[in-house]
C-alpha cells in the first residue's frame, strides 16, 4: 500500500461506526486516524435504549436481511464482549387493544387480507413472529421464547390484573458508549491514531488524495493531514460533512430522528424487561438499569438541526409515562425522573411517512470519482461490526492487498473470558483486593472485565487508589480513564465511561472534573 500520504483512511466520526470501522481496517493494515469532534460517543452512540437486539418490531416492516443479521450478531457480540453486554429476557403482555402502526406492510397487508381485523396485533401474529425470531439467527446461547401465565408468575406482580397472558423471548443489554471506547482501544492497540476533540474544518480534493484540515477544539490550533480516503461517519453531521466541510453537493438524504428516554427508581424487583405495545401501534421498554433505576424509552421525533443538542421534551416525557402507566398497577409520573436523555438516529431517507416507519438498516455510498470518499447512513447499534465489515468491502478495491475480515469472536479489550464468567470473575477480585465491597466489584468488573485488575495494580486498601470521590470512584481508575479511554472531561467520566453521574452529588461531580482537567 502506498506510502505517500499520513493515512489510508481519514475518519470523521467517534461514534460506533466510526470506532468500529477504525478498529476493522487497522486490524487489516491500513494506516488509520480519526478525528471526532467531541468526546467519543458523545452523540448518537451514547443515547441508545442500549440494546444488542434483532428489532422485532422490523418484521413488521419485512425488513428480514436487518433482522437476521441483527439475530446472529447477538450472539458473536456477546461472546466477544461478555463484560459490557449480557443476556436478557423481555416480557411481552399481550392483551388485545394491541395495534399496528397504519403505516406497517404488515397492517397494510393484513388489512387487505382480513378487514375485520381493524389494525389489531392478533396473538396468532405475535407468536409467528417470535418463533421467526427464534429461529432466523441461528440461536445457540440465548433461550427461546415461552409463554407466561401472568397471574402466577412474578413478572406479573408488577402489572395491571388486566394482563394475563405474555410471551417472553431472548435480547440483549449492552453498555453502548463503552463500547465504542473499547473498539477505539483495540483500534489504537492496532495502529490507529485516535484523536478526540479534533474537529474536521476543511478538506480538499486531488486526484488520488485528500487534504484534510484538523481544529485542536481545546488549544485552536491547525494542522493539514493528507488521506488516500476519507470515511464520513458524523452520525448526525453526515450531511452537513458532505455537503458543507466536504464541499459537495449529494442528492443523498439523511433524516433525523430523536429518541429520548426517561429514567425513575427501579420500579420492580426482577432483572427482566418489558416489551410495552401501545394502543397508537408504538412500543416502549422498560428495563432494569444501574441495579436501582428503571430506564424507559424510546420515542420518535423528527429532530431538524443536528447543532440542535437533543433534549427529552415535557411532552415526551409525559408520552412516556403515560404509556408505562397503561401497563404498571403504580402510576409512572414525571416527578418520579432522575435523568432523561435523548440522542438523534441519522437514519437513510428512504421516503417514509414518519419517523418510525423509516429504516434502521444502514446504508453505504461510495464516491471514487477522484479521491475516494465513503458516506454512512443510518445503522443500528446491533449491526456496528457488520457495517464495519460492509465498509471494507466496498473500498477493498482502493487497497491491493487488503488483509481478509477478522473481528468476529475476537475479544474487545478485558473481555477475554467466558460469556458465563462474570460472577467468577467478581468473586476473584474480592478474593484478591478485600476492600472491595461486592457492589464496587461488580461495576469494574462489568465496565473494564479482565482490566480491572490492571486498574487496581497492588493496592492493598483503597486508600492505595489515591483521592475517592464517591460511589467507589477512585483518582487510580480517573487515571486510566484518562491515559487509557480518552476521556477529558467529568461528563466524559460520569456520563459515557459510567453513569456514576446517577449517583455523584453536584460537589463530587465538580471535583471529578477538576481532577480530569487538573
Amino acid at each position: 500500500m502506498a506510502q505517500d500520504f499520513d493515512y489510508d483512511l481519514l475518519i470523521i466520526g467517534g461514534g460506533i461506526n466510526g470506532c468500529g470501522i477504525a478498529r476493522d481496517a487497522a486490524g487489516r493494515g491500513l494506516r488509520v486516524g480519526l478525528a471526532e469532534m467531541d468526546d467519543l460517543a458523545s452523540a448518537t452512540s451514547s443515547a441508545s435504549t442500549k440494546l444488542f437486539h434483532g428489532g422485532l418490531r422490523y418484521l413488521e416492516y419485512f425488513e428480514v436481511r436487518l433482522v437476521r443479521e441483527a439475530l446472529i450478531e447477538r450472539e458473536t457480540l456477546l461472546r466477544a464482549m461478555p463484560h459490557i453486554s449480557w443476556p436478557m429476557r423481555f416480557v411481552l403482555p399481550y392483551h388485545k387493544d394491541m395495534r399496528f402502526e397504519s403505516a406497517t406492510p404488515t397492517s397494510k397487508l393484513l388489512g387487505f387480507v382480513m378487514p375485520w381485523m381493524k389494525g389489531r396485533r392478533p396473538a396468532w401474529l405475535i407468536r409467528l413472529g417470535l418463533f421467526m425470531y427464534d429461529h432466523l439467527g441461528g440461536r445457540k446461547i440465548l433461550p427461546a421464547t415461552a409463554t407466561l401465565d401472568l397471574r402466577r408468575a412474578p413478572e406479573g406482580g408488577p402489572l395491571q390484573d388486566r394482563f394475563e397472558k405474555a410471551y417472553e423471548y431472548s435480547d440483549c443489554w449492552v453498555e453502548d458508549s463503552r463500547l465504542v471506547v473499547l473498539n477505539a482501544r483495540d483500534a489504537v492497540a492496532r495502529g490507529a491514531d485516535i484523536m478526540v476533540r479534533t474537529k474536521v474544518t476543511g478538506a480538499k480534493r486531488h486526484s488520488d488524495h485528500w487534504t484534510v484540515t484538523l481544529s485542536d477544539q481545546q488549544s485552536g490550533a491547525m494542522r493539514d493531514v493528507s488521506a488516500k480516503m476519507i470515511v464520513n461517519a458524523a452520525g448526525p453531521w453526515v450531511g452537513d460533512v458532505l455537503n458543507g466541510t466536504l464541499g459537495l453537493n449529494s442528492r443523498e438524504g439523511v433524516r433525523l430522528v430523536r429518541g429520548s428516554h426517561i429514567v425513575v427508581p427501579k420500579l420492580y424487583e426482577h432483572d427482566k424487561c418489558y416489551f410495552f405495545q401501545g394502543e397508537d401501534g408504538r412500543i416502549i421498554f422498560a428495563i432494569p438499569y444501574e441495579g436501582d433505576f428503571t430506564l424507559i424509552g424510546t420515542t420518535d421525533a423528527d429532530h431538524s438541526d443536528p447543532s440542535q443538542v437533543p433534549s427529552c421534551t415535557i411532552e415526551e416525557q409525559d408520552y412516556l409515562c403515560a404509556f408505562a402507566s397503561k401497563y404498571f398497577k403504580a402510576p409512572v409520573t414525571r416527578d418520579q425522573i432522575v435523568w432523561t436523555y435523548s440522542g438523534v438516529r441519522p437514519l437513510y431517507d428512504d421516503g417514509a411517512e414518519n419517523a418510525s416507519a423509516l429504516t434502521r438498516d444502514y446504508t453505504l455510498k461510495l464516491d471514487d470519482a477522484a479521491a475516494p470518499l465513503l458516506n454512512i447512513f443510518g445503522g443500528k447499534i446491533t449491526t456496528y461490526r457488520r457495517l464495519a465489515e460492509s465498509a471494507l468491502r466496498k473500498i477493498a478495491t482502493q487497497f491491493e492487498g487488503l488483509k481478509g475480515e477478522w473481528t468476529a469472536g475476537v475479544p474487545m479489550p478485558g473481555g477475554n473470558f467466558p460469556v458465563d464468567g462474570v460472577d467468577a470473575l467478581i468473586a476473584d477480585l474480592q478474593r484478591d483486593y478485600p476492600f472491595l465491597e461486592a457492589a464496587w466489584a461488580k461495576r469494574l468488573v462489568r465496565a473494564y472485565g479482565t482490566d480491572a485488575r490492571v486498574i487496581l495494580g497492588d493496592a492493598k486498601n483503597a486508600a492505595d487508589l489515591g483521592e475517592a470521590f464517591g460511589a467507589g470512584l477512585s483518582a487510580a481508575e480517573l487515571d486510566w480513564l484518562r491515559s487509557h479511554e480518552f476521556a477529558r472531561t467529568g461528563q466524559d467520566v460520569l456520563w459515557r465511561r459510567s453513569k456514576l453521574g446517577l449517583r455523584l452529588s453536584a460537589e463530587q461531580a465538580a471535583r471529578v472534573d477538576a481532577y480530569m482537567q487538573a
